[in-house]
Formats: C-alpha cells, sequence, structure tokens
C-alpha cells in the first residue's frame, strides 16, 4: 500500500481496485434505498417536485463517502444508508435552491430541467426546503443499530454543515463575489471549504461517526474530507471551462458568464488540476494507515481529480 523513496518520504500508491464497480453497485443500493424514501401522498405535487430532483441521477458520491466510512470503521451498509440518503436529500436541495433565478439561474441540473422550470419557483422553493426538513426526520426515525448518542452527533454535524456556518455560509459569500474583480484565493478557499467542503466533509465523517470511530479516526477522516472536498471543485471549475454541456449535465462556462472568481482564473488550467492532484495525494497519505480497509476512500480520491463531468 505505501512505499518509501530515498529521502524517506512515504508514497500512497494503492494496489488495484475496481473503482467503478464499487461505485455501480453502491449506486444502485442507493437509488433503491432513495425510492422508497418518499412517497407519492397528498398534496402530490409537493412530493412529485422533491422526488424529480431527488431522483434524477447524478454520482451519488456523497452517501457512498458515508457508506465507505461507515466500513471503514467497523460499521455497516445498513446501518449508514438512512445518513447516506439524507445526504442526498440535503444535496439536491442545495442544487435545486443554487439554480434558481435569485442564485445561480440555470436551466439544467443532471442533464434535465431544473426543479424552477418543470414545477415553477414556489414549489422548487418548497421542494428544497421539504426535502431539507425531511432528511433529518429520516436519519432519526430510520438508523438502526446505532446509539441515539451517536445518532444525535450526526444531525448537529449535518445541521451545522448546512447551515450558515457551512453551505448557506460558503453561498452568501459567492453571491457577494460574483463580477468583484478584488476577491482574494483566500475568499475562494472560504467559498468552497463551506460551500462544496462542509457537506462532502459531513459525508466522510458522519459514516465514521455511526459506527463509533476513535477522534483520532474522526481527525484523520476529516483532513481527507476537506481535501478531497477543495481538490473536487478545483475540477469542477476546470471542466466549466473545458467540458461541454453534454458531458456536464448542466450549462458549461457558467462561471465566466457570471464573472466568478474561479481557481483557473487565479491558477491557469495546468496549474489548478496540479494543485488538485497534490490536494489528493495529501487527502490519502491521511489515511494510508486504515490498510486495505482504505481502498475505497483512495480510490475515490483518484477520481476526482481523472472525472470528466
Amino acid at each position: 500500500m505505501t512505499s518509501t523513496t530515498d529521502q524517506g518520504r512515504v508514497l500512497t500508491t494503492a494496489p488495484a481496485f475496481d473503482l467503478l464497480g464499487y461505485l455501480k453497485q453502491r449506486q444502485t443500493q442507493v437509488e433503491s434505498a432513495l425510492e422508497k424514501a418518499i412517497a407519492v401522498t397528498y398534496p402530490e405535487k409537493i412530493y412529485e417536485a422533491m422526488r424529480y430532483s431527488l431522483m434524477a441521477g447524478g454520482k451519488r458520491l456523497r452517501p457512498i463517502l458515508c457508506l465507505a466510512t461507515c466500513e471503514l470503521v467497523g460499521g455497516t451498509v445498513d446501518m449508514a444508508m438512512p445518513a447516506a440518503c439524507a445526504l442526498e436529500m440535503i444535496h439536491t436541495m442545495s442544487l435545486i435552491h443554487d439554480d434558481l433565478p435569485a442564485m445561480d439561474n440555470d436551466d439544467y441540473r443532471r442533464g434535465k430541467l431544473t426543479n424552477h422550470k418543470v414545477y415553477g419557483e414556489d414549489i422548487a422553493i418548497l421542494a428544497g426546503d421539504g426535502l431539507l426538513a425531511y432528511a433529518f426526520e429520516f436519519i432519526s426515525l430510520q438508523t438502526r443499530q446505532v446509539s441515539p448518542t451517536q445518532i444525535l452527533q450526526v444531525v448537529v454535524r449535518l445541521a451545522k454543515a448546512v447551515g450558515a456556518a457551512g453551505l448557506v455560509g460558503g453561498q452568501v459569500v459567492d453571491l457577494e463575489s460574483e463580477g468583484n474583480s478584488d476577491v482574494t484565493l483566500e475568499t475562494l478557499n472560504f467559498i468552497h471549504r463551506h460551500k462544496t467542503g462542509a457537506l462532502l466533509e459531513a459525508s466522510v465523517v458522519c459514516g465514521a461517526v455511526l459506527a463509533n470511530a476513535s477522534e483520532a479516526d474522526l481527525q484523520r477522516l476529516s483532513r481527507y474530507a476537506q481535501n478531497i472536498g477543495l481538490a473536487f471543485q478545483i475540477i469542477d471549475d476546470v471542466l466549466d471551462i473545458t467540458a461541454t454541456q453534454e458531458e456536464l449535465g448542466k450549462t458549461a462556462g457558467k462561471d465566466l458568464q457570471a464573472q466568478k472568481a474561479t481557481y483557473p482564473s487565479f491558477w491557469g488550467i495546468e496549474e489548478s488540476r496540479r494543485q488538485a492532484s497534490q490536494l489528493v495525494l495529501e487527502a490519502k497519505a491521511e489515511i494510508a494507515s486504515f490498510g486495505e480497509k482504505a481502498l475505497p476512500l483512495m480510490a475515490i480520491a483518484d477520481y476526482i481529480t481523472a472525472r470528466k463531468h
């Protein structure tokens, strides 16, 4: 799993791992659980709108990270699946709201019309609200074989990740920074550590909390998640410039149109890729001590910089 250079530096080189097979298997499990999570009842329109965006596809990376981390520290998929579904509900809420005309104003998401384009802005806002509230209800009622203390910790961590100290705070600074030529790299890092990174970090750490991980392991996994979260956003910024709308499943070139500060606007594309690769190396080093059990998380870290959409 690791090798040492002449200078004594430890390199993390993971053995072969079938990541595509792993992701496909986990994705199928998550899709099945999400399908059962929300039934359509009266008033049908709101449940249909919630399901429209929740079941619109996507990589399901956050729930998969939650499941992988829970297993890494000795838990099971069943223990973590309600939290994994809740993470996808919260992520979907953030996408519905992010696409609204008052925010990023996008017509497409995951290759389909955005929620407000199908159901109107009023229902789209409420669908996001409904998913956010239901996420916490779902964790609280559906999590099995986990102590109430651990469940409460997960609820607290998730609430913080999605609120003003996390995703919401990052979105506010992002909106304030649009069209501002004075945005610093420090501000850009703040935006993405909160807007993207906070929920990714919660996905990793909450899986470990459910399995009663030690504080030392939580710290290691937290640093792993912070690094892959920032790498994920850097690559997102690169893809916004280099990928097509078909590859992205959403409008390409949006950042340039909105005059947003991005990592390529500071560093250029090649240096941005290099910075993302360095973050991934650091992320993998954080979890090397877990040995072969960390292979899924190692492979997911590599996938972040190699992805095309």
